[in-house]
Parts: C-alpha cells; sequence; structure tokens
C-alpha cells in the first residue's frame, strides 16, 4: 500500500530542516514531491553548535528542535495545499549531537512523541538504536533508499553524499550494496571559515579555489588513522580537528581542507569491489565549486552532481528518513552487515502515533 509521508533532517551543517513529501511502498516504489528547507535562527544555530561541541543533551534545546520540524512539516503542507489528513507518517530523524560508534554510542535529539502531538501525525524517529544493538555502527542510513532511487541507472554507481561527514554508497551490478563515511565533508571547512572570518561557510568554494593546497599538511591529515580503518565505518562530525592549519592563510587553509575532503572520499576507492562508471555527488558538498573541482581532478570527468540525473539534492537526505520511516512500519530492514556492519539485515525505529 502506497503511503504519503514526510521526511525529516537536520544535517550536521546545522542549517536548518529540510522537509519532503514521498510517495512509496517502502520497498520498490517511489514517487518525489515537495520539498523545502527551514532554516535555523543564527540564535539557535549557536546554540545547537554548543551543544554539538560539548556532545551534550539538552532538553530545552530538544524542545526547540522539535517545535522547528513541527513548524517544518506545517509549512510543507500548507504551501502543498493539503491538509494534515492527507499525510500518513512522518519520518523524523532528530539531530545528531555525538556518534561514538565504537562504544556504541550515538544521541539524537528530538522528541518523536512531541512531533505527533503537534503536527497530529504518526512519527517515526530513532532509527539508529537497534542497528547499534546488533552490532552495527548506526550510520549510515541512506543506502537503502539510494538503492531505490538508482534502480534505472548502469551499475555499478557511486554515490557520494557530502554533508558535514561525506559517505559513499556503492551500488553494484548485482545490487550490490556497500556504504561508509570517507572522512569530514563541509564540517572542517565551516568550521575554518567561521573560526578566521565569522562566516558559516566558503560560499560557492571561493575563497578555497583563491588559495593554494599545502600538500604536507594534507598528507598528515590523511595520516588520521580512521583512514586505515577497515568498512563499514562511520564518524562522529568532531573526529578531525584544525590544529594542522593554524598556521596557514585563510584561503590557504580553505584550499588544503577542501582538498582534504576530496583526498579522502578518492581514497575510499580502495575499498570497493569495482570503480564506479558514474558518481553522484548528493548533499550542501555539491554546492562548493573547489570540492567539485577537486573531485574531478581525483576521481574523473564521470563526477556529476545528482541534479544532473533529475534527482532534488537538497531533498535526498529527508525522502531517505520518509522511506525509511515506511520500512521501519512494515518491519523491513533499514541497515545490513554491508551498510553499517550489523550481524544481519535488521529494522529498526521508534513508533509514535498521534493523539
Amino acid at each position: 500500500m502506497l503511503k504519503n509521508v514526510i521526511g525529516l533532517m537536520s544535517g550536521t551543517s546545522m542549517d536548518g530542516v529540510d522537509a519532503a513529501y514521498l510517495k512509496t511502498n517502502g520497498i520498490d516504489f517511489i514517487e518525489t514531491g515537495m520539498a523545502i528547507t527551514l532554516p535555523y535562527s543564527d540564535s539557535f544555530r549557536n546554540e545547537l553548535s554548543e551543544v554539538v561541541s560539548k556532545g551534550l543533551y539538552s532538553k530545552n534545546v530538544e524542545y526547540q528542535i522539535t517545535n522547528i520540524h513541527a513548524d517544518a512539516v506545517k509549512h510543507l503542507i500548507e504551501k502543498n495545499g493539503d491538509s494534515r489528513d492527507f499525510v500518513d507518517l512522518i519520518g523524523f530523524s532528530g539531530h545528531t549531537i555525538f556518534h561514538i560508534p565504537d562504544e556504541k554510542k550515538t544521541l539524537q535529539i528530538g522528541d518523536g512523541a512531541m512531533l505527533s502531538d503537534l503536527t497530529g501525525i504518526d512519527v517515526v524517529c530513532d532509527f539508529r538504536s537497534n542497528d547499534l544493538i546488533n552490532g552495527g555502527q548506526g550510520a549510515p542510513l541512506a543506502p537503502v533508499y539510494h538503492q531505490v532511487l538508482a534502480t534505472k541507472l548502469k551499475k555499478p554507481v557511486g554515490i557520494i553524499n557530502i554533508g558535514g561527514v561525506a559517505n559513499i554508497t556503492y551500488i553494484g551490478t548485482e545490487d550490490e550494496l556497500i556504504s561508509f563515511d570517507t572522512g569530514p565533508g563541509n564540517a572542517l571547512i565551516d568550521d575554518f571559515i567561521f573560526s578566521r572570518l565569522g562566516y558559516r561557510q566558503d560560499t560557492g568554494g571561493k575563497l578555497a579555489l583563491s588559495g593554494k593546497l599545502d600538500k604536507k599538511i594534507l598528507e598528515s591529515l590523511m595520516d588520521h588513522t580512521y583512514f586505515s580503518l577497515n568498512i563499514p565505518k562511520s564518524l562522529d562530525r568532531n573526529q578531525f580537528a584544525l590544529t594542522p592549519t593554524n598556521e596557514l592563510s585563510d584561503a590557504d587553509g580553505a584550499a588544503t581542507l577542501t582538498a582534504f575532503t576530496a583526498e579522502s572520499i578518492a581514497r575510499s576507492i580502495n575499498f570497493l569491489p569495482k570503480t564506479p562508471l558514474l558518481w553522484l555527488v548528493t548533499g550542501g558538498g555539491r554546492h562548493n565549486e573547489a570540492i567539485l573541482r577537486e573531485l574531478r581532478s581525483r576521481l574523473g570527468k564521470n563526477v556529476k552532481t545528482v541534479e544532473e540525473v533529475g534527482w532534488k539534492g537538497d531533498a535526498i537526505e529527508a525522502q531517505a528518513f520518509a522511506y525509511l520511516a515506511v520500512r521501519s512500519v512494515l518491519g523491513l530492514p533499514l541497515s545490513f552487515p554491508s551498510t553499517t556492519g550489523v550481524r544481519s539485515p535488521v529494522s529498526g525505529g521508534k513508533l509514535f502515533l498521534s493523539p
């Protein structure tokens, strides 16, 4: 049975809430719909950033973020000209405060029961816990959605998601599914730009494009132990430090960190059974021309943004949690040994029924 679902995503870049419609049976049918982004205010973003930097739970921040997600749902419903009765389910990812898979610890804040009360719609949240309990990393979770998105594409195909952290989904010729975090995405670049200039990001990669890569520092960054770990593997946003770039100029620091993101993605090819025929870039990083340039210099001309195959890059992660919510209700697997390291395919999520 097809369900009309709204998926919600608050990513590690902490810029706002993505909300997206998806009609799906949770298996082999998807029909994408309208999507919006509700930006965080500067004041709330500062509060959220402080909580993430400390890795601590905050009841007040959770209350605020749940209200903001409820507002995103209401805005999307109104913009699409619907009523809440049109929506069968909400997939609510929450916001990751810390993720330490080696210690079987992960925390996503967001109150599913409260969101259900505020919207009057059933909510599925807490997608990661069951995976961790069963031996998995708890992330990445989008690969099973990437797989259905890529049904008509020639395989093997690689999907590069560049949010705060970057990850790869590899879909092979026999629908082989592999996924793992490759290293930093936008987070280090964003933190560097904010610490130096007070801006939230290197918009379009303009500063990096004006700078010069420091190859020695890049190699020191690539010496991090994470890159020698076997897959599946996943990262916390704050796992890498800016310290090696302290002596670089603003432009050279941005250029070097941008190259770090691309180099860590490129070296991840060593973990894949075959080189993808096509690389598709999604997430906020696809708007950064410096990142795309660095990726193409390492992976070749077959690096494209997801818009070039008709996908909506700003909505994919929200759509993924809509898809996962339906799979959760049906008891279908969300994660697999080859995507999170879980012992066997498992479902997950917690369902909160509306009043």
